[in-house]
């Protein structure tokens, strides 16, 4: 097929972009002459970590809606105005055969004027309920990928197709064992490993429910924790340390370059329940508990933790509980091999490690039958 040519769009976050990087790798891989654009917001990070990727990217002056203070919308209003027309100077000049949506806020004005100017459209969903833009969206999308079961509450039922969420490819053809990952961490592989994570700003929950619960990890000599404590908690979190004094197996890093390394070195895996992160835990067959944020659009991280739970494939711990019985219930969990095993059989029945091919697929067909019409 010559000159392929494909948009990308949306962002905001790491579970959008990740993804996003992800396809146009895969589409790559399989069509090396590929031309493949990306189009994000202004300002969000996807504007560094795209072109780092090796993807152009241009931006749009969109931002989202003020929930809490609507009297600033007619700003947004603007920008979306403002967004549109932009989009639809670049999609003129790029001239797409096809383009898809991985969420975050500049994929609607992009995919809203490819529809408009008869370009096919694929959406990329990867939560387990659908965000508001998407669903708008689907109405005249060609196809719609997503990860979990039951999603024709959302979309048309004759246009999903379930592909699972991509994730990073390094931790696909991940070969580190665990003794191996647990020595390069300078950590004991006599001891059971929880790995914390909170994103790469961190999460005040988790964090908060390390700190006080300190005297707890003490008298559990014989489990270890590696915690990704975020940049943004980072000298809080040290300063307190330096007060309270650090248990010698508690491993405290603001940012954790390898996860491949960190995830093989984890019997149990404490997360936020975000899209990408749930992939990831799928795809390595990882134990986890889940401990969903409450300050998400609909509330859906709690709904893809209960997608898992609902298949005895994760432990979910609310929010609210969290700083009380987290770092208690992590330390029984992972001493009980019995459990960590179900749950582990269990969460890889629900990994989909072609998710980035797959959907690759989908999007080249869509360009072939646009370009034949």
């Amino acid at each position: 097929m010559n000159e392929l040519r494909v948009i990308i769009s949306g962002g905001g976050t790491g579970g959008h972009i990740f993804p996003a990087i992800s396809i146009a790798n895969a589409i790559r891989s399989a069509h090396p002459e590929a031309k493949i654009l990306f189009i994000g917001a202004e300002n969000r990070m996807e504007m560094q970590r795209v072109p780092a990727a090796g993807y152009q990217i241009k931006g749009l002056p969109i931002a989202g809606f003020d929930r809490k203070h609507l009297w600033k919308n007619l700003g947004v209003i603007f920008k979306i105005w403002q967004s549109r027309r932009k989009a639809r100077s670049i999609i003129r000049e790029f001239r797409p055969q096809v383009a898809v949506g991985v969420g975050g806020y500049a994929s609607g004005p992009t995919l809203q004027v490819c529809q408009q100017m008869g370009i096919p459209t694929l959406l990329q969903e990867q939560n387990s309920y659908a965000g508001l833009t998407n669903k708008l969206l689907a109405r005249h999308a060609r196809k719609i990928c997503v990860a979990y079961d039951g999603m024709e509450r959302f979309f048309p039922k004759d246009r999903i197709v379930i592909t699972g969420n991509p994730v990073r490819q390094n931790l696909i053809h991940n070969t580190y064992s665990r003794g191996s990952s647990i020595e390069e961490l300078g950590l004991d592989r006599t001891k059971r490993t929880v790995l914390i994570i909170g994103g790469s700003l961190g999460a005040r929950t988790l964090n908060e429910s390390v700190l006080q619960h300190l005297d707890v990890i003490c008298k559990n000599p014989d489990v270890q924790f590696i915690w990704q404590t975020g940049k943004y908690y980072s000298q809080e979190i040290q300063e307190r340390l330096r007060i309270a004094g650090q248990p010698p197996y508690l491993k405290v890093t603001e940012f954790i370059a390898d996860m491949s390394r960190a995830y093989a070195a984890a019997d149990l895996v404490v997360s936020r329940a975000g899209a990408s992160s749930i992939s990831e835990i799928c795809l390595l067959g990882k134990p986890s508990i889940l401990v969903p944020s409450p300050n998400v659009a609909e509330d859906h991280q709690t709904k893809n933790a209960q997608a898992l739970v609902a298949k005895d494939a994760a432990i979910c711990v609310k929010d609210a509980d969290a700083i009380d019985t987290l770092i208690e219930t992590a330390i029984q969990v992972v001493g009980d091999s019995a459990r960590l095993d179900a749950i582990s059989a269990a969460v890889k029945q629900l990994g989909k490690p072609n998710a980035a091919d797959d959907i690759a697929k989908e999007v080249v067909a869509l360009a072939e039958s646009y370009r034949n019409r």
